[in-house]
């Protein structure tokens, strides 16, 4: 695992390196990722305008900021995304923002599709779902935990859905999109520092 997690993080991005990459392949009609279609294209381009937003509107509560500043170990924030997931854009802007409140947090990104060892290491219920955090203690690469595709709430309504109607369609992802409206990103703060 040891191999694979510092691979990977060879292979990583910072957060801006991240949006400048997502925003050049987009300039040339084309998604991160292995497939491309004319939906993921689409996505993508949703997801720029939404996490350009985010930056601007995020907010960190005074508490988290708080618990963020009083960090006693240094962790490396390890991201598995692409460019068109919808939960990705929602989550990456509000880890960005922890990130930066903590000289003790180092975030790093990478795409699923070109670090596929790493994904299968962190499956949910044996799919590849992203974003997934991997919270890694900084001198070891130990992993303290890990955390994705959503905050429990978010997940509760996607799962609830799925039992009702028996597929993920545009209007849960238009529920879902609203939910993380409503949440204002509180729900993901609480939840990852609850991990450290």
């Amino acid at each position: 695992m040891k191999d694979i997690l510092q691979e990977s993080l060879e292979r990583s991005f910072s957060y801006s390196e991240y949006r400048t990459t997502v925003s050049q392949l987009l300039q040339e009609g084309k998604s991160s990722g292995n497939t491309q279609s004319e939906d993921l294209l689409h996505y993508s381009q949703l997801n720029e305008t939404r996490m350009n937003r985010l930056e601007k509107t995020i907010k960190i509560s005074e508490e988290n900021i708080l618990r963020l500043k009083n960090l006693k170990n240094e962790y490396i924030w390890l991201v598995i995304s692409e460019g068109w997931c919808g939960d990705a854009a929602q989550l990456l802007p509000i880890f960005n923002k922890m990130a930066e409140l903590s000289e003790n947090i180092d975030l790093k990104i990478v795409f699923r599709d070109e670090n596929e060892a790493l994904m299968n290491l962190f499956l949910t219920n044996g799919g590849k779902s992203i974003p997934k955090l991997i919270v890694l203690e900084k001198e070891t690469l130990n992993v303290i935990a890990d955390w994705g595709p959503r905050p429990s709430g978010a997940t509760k309504l996607m799962k609830e859905y799925k039992e009702k109607f028996g597929v993920i369609d545009e209007t849960i992802k238009t529920e879902l999109q609203l939910w993380y409206l409503h949440d204002k990103g509180i729900s993901t703060q609480d939840e990852i520092l609850n991990l450290l």
